[in-house]
């Protein structure tokens, strides 16, 4: 809380009197008897001060700082603990005593150390946490630090680096061997052979911040304490696997994140400065003595057997700031600041990618992964490629993101100057489509340049528990305008995004006809059609429940699978074959109504009808007659089929079977992450079951690049199609 003084200046005070005395009675390790002894009073004056009953004078302030060890300021205001008693350290979880070892965090596997992946999954948690009442937007903001010299010594002073070294020493000799253990020896190697370390801190504002407690159920314990949790109720909310956070400590070298969270609802007493640090390593022995991972920066808890589990922290300023967490105001939010950032992702990119000369003349394979010039621009492109939407206002609907990203060395030297992700920038033709949307602006059909048409495509929705039928038909709207320059691309594309404005999936058109002018398509599901659209909230858990935890797509997955029924996902497909028809129909060019010829010429000739053929008695093969191929954002190669279905009474099933093409040798085989049938067909089980009477199919698909053995760069794609099983 904080109230306007006398002379101007806004004061601080902090948590009520009783609370904070018990906690600082605490951490010094005395009890009431033994400070009343001090004060000269009697037991019963200080446990009315702690139960609220009353409060001591002013000169008796005076002498309770001295017995905690502490100023006068600290006790009236109560913003902060005293630093008295138990100081800060490291709290490591000791080793389990059945001998199992834990090699690293298993969510963090679920990401690569990648800042576009983090950009997604950090920005859509502040998303989904924006405070709504005040109809403001989230603020979010990337600050990309490089530490050298005094400012690095600096810093590992205040993290108490001295007492990490001898951990991450262990890691690098016992589990070199593994992912984690080598990624961490990299990091630590890079600081001392490079004398630099980059920081990278994550703002939010106007969001929830960690509120709760630090054991209990709330999203603190969500965050910091546990994995895969996630407290996300709403039915817009992007996040549901507990997931998202691990992308925090994997874009970490060293496995390090610092907390620092304003909160907007109070925990005991208070809002501003809660700090807590988290640290994930794989197990290690040092000393002599096994630990089993993870460890906590903080306060040591006095409630805790021997005071050791260290929890949160009511920080000073000067703390703060020499953590490098100084938030910029009061508003409820949280920073992460991850400690030793790279970005080995960045290293399948091209150097045209980048807009630094410099970067440029680099070779691919020597690029740095921690250079923040690099990782600045990935990060803006990242943001203004998934959150477009978000940041996109009119009509009266304002935006409900507002995203910047900036680099610095040693606090005062400007690397990159702070740049504000603008979606008109980043996504010229669908802000603008979506802006039309917002204004009323839209037309029922392209005649003139800048126009945007909309049309309503339906998503019928499954009824729960595997009943057959329909529960409701949803309207989702599809806004289609051209391409508005060679900058906006991937063009001929279709985003779509549902009530938290994040785009989830992304796809190219297929088969569109020669000719085509460029065109960028945007379809609103759910909340994002509008709160009037019928079905809205059911469509929003519908196709929450379709997302996996990497939130790019819809499809089948194990959720949809359970309240749903297994052919739930037919639904999505169906809604595919509608907006890709849709958008067709509206970005085709309108053949001339001329008719060709003269009555004259047409009575003068004679056409001889051509007989029918007879359908084969036997089963028919369909074959695969046209593939188009992209890599996608991941590295996975996404295709686009189209198969010729001959005349007959009994067509074979087939399965697609994705191949790399080497010189010699057998053919390296691909798993499939995603098989869509879009015409004349369905997917079970791998399997495309024609429809009966079809003479052409379509269908698309998605490879796993786990299953890639190199990088999809440099490879060439052979797609076949295969009776029986596939073999």
């Amino acid at each position: 809380m904080r109230l306007l003084g006398k002379n101007g200046w806004r004061v601080e005070t902090g948590e009520e009197f009783g609370p904070w005395l018990a906690r600082q009675l605490k951490l010094s390790g005395k009890n009431q008897a033994e400070l009343a002894e001090e004060l000269g009073l009697t037991r019963a004056a200080v446990s009315a001060w702690i139960t609220g009953r009353s409060t001591p004078r002013p000169t008796v302030m005076i002498d309770i700082a001295k017995a905690l060890g502490t100023d006068l300021g600290t006790v009236h205001t109560r913003t902060t603990d005293t630093q008295a008693g138990l100081p800060l350290t490291w709290y490591h979880r000791a080793g389990y005593p059945d001998g199992g070892r834990d090699l690293g965090n298993a969510a963090a596997f679920a990401f690569d150390a990648d800042v576009q992946v983090l950009a997604r999954e950090t920005c859509q948690n502040s998303l989904d946490e924006r405070l709504t009442d005040n109809g403001r937007p989230v603020r979010v903001r990337y600050t990309l630090h490089e530490l050298t010299g005094k400012a690095l010594d600096d810093f590992r002073d205040a993290i108490l680096w001295n007492e990490l070294f001898p951990h991450y020493s262990a890691v690098s000799e016992t589990a070199a061997n593994q992912k984690v253990g080598r990624v961490v020896d990299a990091g630590v190697r890079d600081m001392y052979e490079k004398g630099r370390l980059v920081l990278l801190r994550v703002d939010d504002y106007n969001a929830s911040g960690l509120t709760g407690d630090d054991y209990a159920d709330g999203k603190f314990a969500a965050v910091v304490r546990r994995q895969l949790e996630s407290l996300k109720s709403g039915r817009d909310a992007g996040g549901s696997y507990g997931l998202g956070k691990a992308t925090l400590w994997a874009t970490s070298a060293l496995g390090l994140v610092l907390i620092n969270s304003t909160l907007s609802q109070p925990h005991e007493g208070r809002t501003e400065r809660r700090l807590i640090g988290r640290l994930e390593l794989p197990w290690r022995e040092v000393d002599g003595k096994p630990w089993a991972g993870p460890a906590w920066f903080g306060r040591p808890d006095p409630d805790s057997p021997g005071a050791d589990v260290a929890r949160s922290w009511w920080a000073d300023e000067e703390t703060v700031a020499r953590l490098h967490l100084t938030r910029e105001n009061d508003e409820p939010g949280t920073s992460f600041l991850i400690v030793g950032a790279h970005d080995v992702a960045s290293l399948d990119e091209k150097s045209s990618d980048i807009d630094d000369e410099a970067l440029d003349a680099e070779e691919e394979g020597t690029r740095d992964t921690r250079d923040i010039r690099r990782m600045h621009r990935r990060l803006v492109r990242a943001l203004g490629r998934d959150f477009w939407a978000a940041m996109t206002g009119g009509g009266g609907q304002l935006p409900r993101l507002e995203v910047f990203v900036r680099a610095v060395r040693n606090d005062g030297e400007v690397v990159v100057a702070e740049e504000q992700v603008d979606p008109s920038v980043e996504q010229p033709s669908r802000s603008r489509a979506l802006r039309a949307y917002y204004e009323g602006a839209t037309v029922d059909r392209l005649t003139e340049a800048g126009q945007v048409v909309a049309r309503n495509v339906p998503l019928k929705l499954p009824l729960r528990g595997g009943a057959a039928g329909t529960h409701g038909t949803h309207q989702a709207v599809l806004l289609v305008t051209e391409a508005d320059s060679d900058a906006d691309t991937p063009k001929n594309q279709v985003h779509s995004l549902r009530g938290n404005r994040m785009t989830v999936k992304k796809a190219t058109v297929p088969n569109l006809p020669p000719g085509t002018n460029p065109f960028q398509a945007v379809l609103l599901v759910g909340e994002a059609a509008g709160q009037s659209a019928p079905f809205a909230d059911e469509a929003e858990e519908f196709l929450r429940a379709a997302e996996p935890p990497e939130h790019d797509r819809w499809g089948q997955t194990e959720e949809l699978t359970l309240r749903w029924s297994p052919s739930a996902y037919r639904r999505i497909n169906m809604l595919t074959t509608e907006v890709n028809a849709a958008v067709k129909e509206l970005v085709a060019r309108r053949k001339p109504g001329a008719r060709e010829g003269s009555e004259a010429l047409r009575k003068a000739l004679t056409v001889k009808p051509r007989p029918k053929a007879k359908a084969p008695a036997g089963p028919v093969v369909p074959v695969l007659d046209g593939l188009d191929a992209t890599i996608g954002d991941k590295g996975e190669w996404r295709i686009s089929a189209e198969v010729s279905i001959p005349k007959g009474d009994e067509i074979v099933p087939m399965v697609p079977v994705a191949q790399l093409d080497v010189r010699s040798g057998g053919r390296p085989k691909l798993d499939w992450a995603e098989l869509v049938a879009v015409e004349g067909c369905e997917v079970e089980n791998g399997v495309l079951r024609f429809t009966p009477g079809a003479r052409r199919a379509r269908f698309q698909g998605s490879t796993d690049v786990t299953s890639h053995p190199v990088r999809t760069a440099l490879t060439r794609l052979v797609v076949e199609l295969r009776a029986g099983k596939g073999e």
